[in-house]
């Protein structure tokens, strides 16, 4: 069949077993598997048009065999936070939901907001995410193990510190893996000497805003606070002037940055003096905290962009 020459948007609803899709200006919905025979079945099909996008929510790792089948034929995909699917269905009044339904909406979005496409990520930058998210993981057990030992005391304390022991070792191995994958990307190596060059930047955050945060270093300080979600948003509404808070961004990054910063409050001279200066202005020192990690950030940010080592 000869390929389709008019540009076409197509929205696929990911689930366990099934992709949905629908092709927006075709009004064409089709069903295949979510396993290797159906994902070849459904990017032969789409092959035929000229697409403009492919759009498709972040659904806990099921959309990943067929993201990379995507990117290995150079399919144009757009991978989008849930959310702004949901708002966007609302805004549409569309109040029913089913598979085919879902994949029309997503189909819809791309056709109207022209969602920015995700670069293609190499298999070794793929792994280096998903050990920073396993380490993540095997932190917060760790930390819970810690707290049950601290509230169970002296009968359970041998078990927990068995269990302790153990995720402390599968944290090393990460760690080792992640230093070695890390060192392999030969493009990072610029950017992470610049990084380690910061008081109070330390390897966990390194591995955090090199992989997922890309954008560091090409954005300005206001478009980079609001990818972590450390921009203050406005809610004022007339003569009505609510408190600014911050909303949403890239979770891994802020939680990261987070612990960082209550480092760097007591080792970087800059950081712990802008927060310390806060909280004797009467900010609370949550919100000190918070005005802290944007001034943090805003700082590594322009570090990368100018190529310029610490040197406050």
């Amino acid at each position: 069949m000869n390929k389709e020459k008019a540009g076409v948007n197509v929205g696929v609803d990911v689930g366990k077993y099934q992709l949905d899709f629908f092709i927006w200006e075709r009004n064409k919905h089709f069903v295949v598997e979510n396993n290797d025979d159906g994902i070849r079945e459904a990017i032969g099909r789409l092959r035929r048009y000229q697409l403009d996008r492919i759009v498709l929510e972040a659904t806990g790792r099921y959309e990943m065999a067929f993201t990379l089948a995507a990117f290995e034929k150079k399919l144009p995909i757009a991978v989008v936070r849930p959310i702004l699917i949901r708002q966007f269905a609302r805004a549409a009044d569309q109040q029913a939901k089913t598979d085919k339904l879902d994949a029309q909406i997503m189909a819809r979005y791309a056709a109207t907001m022209n969602p920015r496409l995700t670069a293609q990520k190499s298999k070794n930058i793929l792994l280096i995410k998903d050990l920073v998210v396993r380490r993540r993981q095997l932190i917060d057990i760790r930390t819970m193990e810690l707290n049950r030992q601290k509230i169970m005391g002296k009968p359970v304390d041998r078990s927990c510190n068995r269990v302790i022991k153990a995720l402390q070792r599968e944290v090393d191995w990460v760690e080792e893996r992640l230093s070695k994958a890390v060192e392999e990307e030969a493009a990072w190596s610029e950017r992470k000497a610049l990084l380690e060059t910061t008081p109070g930047v330390g390897k966990a955050l390194i591995w955090t805003l090199l992989s997922e945060m890309p954008e560091l270093g090409t954005l300005n300080n206001k478009e980079i606070a609001s990818l972590a979600g450390l921009a203050p948003i406005n809610r004022d509404s007339g003569k009505s002037k609510g408190k600014r808070r911050i909303f949403g961004g890239r979770h891994s990054v802020r939680t990261t940055l987070y612990m960082a910063t209550l480092s760097a409050v007591q080792c970087n001279p800059v950081i712990g003096g802008f927060y310390r200066h806060l909280v004797k202005q009467g900010k609370h020192k949550k919100v000190a905290l918070t005005a802290a990690m944007r001034k943090f950030l805003t700082i590594l940010n322009a570090m990368v962009r100018d190529d310029r080592e610490w040197a406050y």
